[in-house]
């Protein structure tokens, strides 16, 4: 297989921008993003702005003829893709190797029943701070990226292919021996982090140093631990120690994505943490309890978001 050349970045929301950015620095390497509809306009018109730069960000819409992609890049919220996947269509080549950075469990699967397990890869993103408010993007750490095959004892070529597509980049990558460990590691991450700080409004600070956040958190990754376990991978409650590591790098003030969609009043990701830990917890016969408390919760804040609930001038 020849080099990656031409990469395509499917959703350039925040953690989207941070690939489409550290491509686009390279010259050698042809960039753009796909999108259509208002999102489209709004990228050909103010591009994106990441840490305080700006970037003319070259735009594909699905519908126009396009050149066919070496490596995708799938960055969509978990609730956008199933309608989302058709997109991918024109820029799916013969050569394509696609990843999904997309939280929960589900998107490989979604996408290789469309276009094929062949061209995937699974992939992680831990430890990258980015915050977004329009076309502003901003993060004080970059993060990991892990990136390879369910089993890579041996590399395949595709894997080593992204591999020094990441290093021409800049992009700090590692590929664990068992990828679906790690798949599960930051499921397990984004059940406990990003819906504690969701409910309580909480910045990574909070969990920083509350041992009461710290609490909830930690019981929401015991419930995915246990499931884990019944379905046979390899996770355990020495883990929850590893997220501490990656947690106390990030800024203080760094916000989830999800309290980020809370605050904004957009539709949050909890139907592939909370929602996804309660239906597997129901398959096997597991009980899930605080997960299913946070997907009632959250689904409120989602109702209610920009509503006045309580004025405290009509108290008697």
């Amino acid at each position: 297989m020849q080099p990656i050349h031409n990469v395509v970045i499917f959703g350039a929301g925040a953690m989207g921008a941070y690939f489409v950015t550290q491509f686009l620095n390279v010259p050698e390497f042809a960039t753009a993003v796909l999108a259509r509809g208002e999102r489209y306009e709004r990228l050909k018109r103010d591009g994106l702005i990441v840490n305080g730069r700006h970037y003319a960000v070259p735009v594909i819409h699905p519908d126009e003829e396009a050149k066919p992609a070496d490596l995708i890049i799938v960055a969509l919220k978990n609730h956008h893709l199933p309608e989302a996947v058709p997109d991918l269509k024109s820029v799916v080549g013969a050569q394509a190797t696609i990843i999904s950075v997309m939280n929960g469990l589900d998107s490989e699967e979604i996408i290789g029943a469309v276009y094929g397990m062949d061209k995937l890869l699974y992939a992680v993103s831990v430890g990258i701070d980015a915050q977004r408010d329009g076309n502003r993007i901003s993060y004080t750490r970059p993060g990991k990226h892990y990136v390879g095959l369910a089993e890579n004892t041996h590399l395949d070529e595709r894997v080593r292919r992204v591999q020094v597509a990441f290093e021409r980049a800049g992009i700090a990558y590692e590929t664990p021996v068992d990828m679906l460990r790690i798949l599960w590691w930051k499921f397990m991450v984004n059940v406990g982090m990003n819906q504690a700080s969701a409910v309580m409004r909480a910045p990574y600070g909070v969990f920083q140093t509350s041992p009461e956040a710290q609490a909830l958190m930690e019981g929401l990754m015991h419930e995915v631990i246990v499931l884990a376990e019944r379905v046979g991978v390899n996770l355990k409650e020495a883990d929850i120690a590893d997220w501490y590591t990656f947690l106390n790098t990030l800024s203080p003030q760094g916000k989830t994505s999800m309290l980020q969609d809370i605050e904004a009043g957009r539709k949050t990701e909890v139907e592939a943490f909370g929602g996804k830990v309660v239906a597997l917890g129901k398959q096997y016969d597991i009980p899930t309890p605080l997960n299913q408390t946070m997907v009632r919760i959250i689904h409120v804040l989602e109702q209610t978001a920009g509503q006045k609930l309580f004025d405290p001038k009509r108290v008697p």
